[in-house]
């Protein structure tokens, strides 16, 4: 087997496995029986919102995944696609197509969640802020420019961990 050979005989299994991964996961939580937990989550990010908005001095009600300022005749929810969940399911389905040991796999997937989910923290907030006093900027901001920075902060974190994982084990396949 010539190295073109080998080298497009990796790409294909990482595609597939990262197609069969994502497929999977995504089924998972379209999945009835996991459906309130996901729910469940969303609503967790909108308290830890609110909290971190009323600790620097904001106001916000939260009242299960919705996030509000009356004052301002404002509300948002925070639902499937807002909630980060897609990013790190992608994330993790690259992280399981690469071919690293398990512990660089879990450290992965670990970490990975951390960055998406604190950056989520970040647009969350921002899109709270912003929605009060413009609504054509937090459209932009939550139909486009956040869309990206979260796909951009899970290939930048994908691409670091592949750097780290390369170095600190051989290769598991």
């Amino acid at each position: 087997m010539t190295a073109m050979q080998a080298s497009s005989r990796k790409t294909l299994v990482f595609a597939l496995v990262f197609s069969l991964a994502a497929l999977a996961q995504f089924a998972v939580l379209l999945a009835t029986p996991v459906r309130p937990f996901v729910d469940g989550f969303s609503g967790d990010l909108a308290a830890v919102s609110a909290w971190l908005i009323h600790s620097s001095g904001g106001n916000c009600l939260r009242h299960a995944a919705v996030l509000s300022n009356p004052a301002r005749n404002f509300a948002m929810e925070v639902r499937d696609g807002c909630n980060g969940i897609n990013v790190v399911v992608l994330l993790w389905s690259a992280i399981l197509a690469y071919p690293a040991s398990l512990k660089w796999r879990l450290i992965g997937a670990a970490t990975g969640l951390a960055a998406v989910q604190l950056l989520n923290l970040f647009r969350l907030i921002s899109l709270f802020y912003l929605g009060q006093y413009s609504h054509s900027l937090f459209e932009f901001a939550h139909e486009y420019l956040w869309e990206w920075l979260i796909i951009i902060d899970g290939m930048v974190v994908f691409h670091l961990w592949i750097r780290q994982a390369s170095q600190g084990s051989a290769p598991a396949r």
